[in-house]
């Protein structure tokens, strides 16, 4: 069925969202409840909260999901959802809910790798503009708070064939977004107060390092290291000695006071309470991290022979990162596509776009599987 509708589900970290897409690029609804005001105290994401609030999200976002495209349960064609990698018992809620709606319909369930379904928001969006052709192979950055990955990836017949070649090997971008913005008492999420704060500081103010990744040891782990890894929890210490050296822990104290009294305290709130000083490492900071994602990546792109670049992911909708790849991109003559902002983060729609080759393909799952938290792509 060409045309079918399908019905994805998303649970894997901290929003619960649902969505319709028709096809694998028509865009009927994409419904997301967010729980950044239930971390929020805590600067990070809680995962016993997260599973608490999938469970009393998950009915009424499915049910207007469906609302909004037109659908009911009986008019989808299938139900996808992600089975991982995320927390274990968020990506059990969005899993047990799409299972009993697939049984009690006679449905076929399809299960979606989430890294997948970041790289499909891309191609969902860019078909929704007319006719997109890509060049392959493709190298997709995915960047976001629990990941920081390159793929090179080649079209097969039905789907998509990925091979990773970059990863993080300690903190994923997004994560030393939020720690060092949790360190300097900016608020949570880090990422965009840190975007929004970051062009009112001195980019070259502090001198970072870039990352020296170490040699594994022969024998030490399954996973094969190579010259585009990632590594982002030296700059959370290097911010850390520097707010030491400098003498800042008294004025990040006084900002975490003053914005504890703000109810939901907003970038600019925040720039009330930052000095120039504190401006200058935030900008810094951002900018040795874009630095790093940027140049890594195009290496990359240089010695695959990539054609076409992909960032997507939560921390793809940073301003300073999107600026910067499209004009260092633009310089190796490599064209590059992000999603839009609110496809960047975490949603549904790229999770039922990402099942649709895999509907064509009968390509349905058993009714035994489960999540898989650290499930590999």
């Amino acid at each position: 069925m060409a045309d079918a509708c399908i019905l994805g589900i998303e649970t894997s970290c901290d929003e619960t969202a649902a969505a319709v897409v028709g096809a694998g690029e028509r865009l009927l609804s994409n419904v997301v409840s967010s729980q950044i005001a239930t971390h929020q105290p805590y600067g990070g994401v809680v995962p016993e909260l997260a599973s608490r609030e999938h469970l009393r999200a998950i009915v009424p976002v499915v049910r207007q999901a469906l609302a909004e495209a037109g659908h009911s349960y009986q008019s989808i064609d299938a139900i996808a959802v992600t089975q991982g990698p995320g927390l274990a018992g968020a990506l059990l809620v969005g899993i047990s809910y799409a299972k009993a709606v697939a049984y009690a319909l006679d449905k076929p369930l399809i299960t979606v790798n989430h890294l997948e379904g970041h790289i499909h928001a891309v191609l969902l969006e860019e078909k929704q503009k007319g006719e997109f052709q890509v060049a392959f192979p493709v190298l997709a950055l995915v960047v976001s708070g629990g990941h920081t990955h390159l793929f090179l990836a080649e079209e097969q017949e039905h789907g998509w064939r990925y091979e990773n070649i970059g990863r993080t090997r300690d903190d994923a971008a997004g994560e030393a977004y939020d720690k060092v913005a949790k360190l300097l008492a900016l608020g949570y999420p880090g990422g965009p107060v840190i975007d929004a704060l970051a062009g009112h500081g001195n980019p070259r103010a502090v001198k970072f390092a870039p990352a020296q990744i170490k040699p594994r040891n022969r024998g030490t782990s399954s996973e094969s290291q190579t010259a585009y890894d990632f590594s982002f929890s030296g700059i959370k210490t290097a911010v850390l000695r520097y707010v030491q050296t400098e003498d800042m822990r008294s004025a990040i104290d006084l900002r975490r006071q003053a914005l504890a009294e703000v109810a939901t305290a907003g970038p600019e709130d925040v720039m009330t309470y930052c000095d120039q000083k504190t401006l200058d490492l935030i900008a810094s900071f951002q900018r040795t991290m874009v630095d790093d994602l940027v140049s890594k990546t195009l290496a990359a792109a240089r010695g695959r022979d990539a054609r076409t670049l992909f960032v997507t992911g939560g921390v793809a909708a940073n301003s300073e990162l999107r600026k910067t790849f499209e004009t260092e991109a633009a310089r190796e003559g490599l064209p590059v596509y992000f999603p839009s902002r609110k496809l960047s983060t975490d949603n549904a729609a790229m999770i039922a776009a990402a099942a649709y080759p895999k509907f064509l393909a009968r390509d349905f799952a058993a009714a035994e599987f489960s999540a898989e938290a650290s499930l590999a792509l």
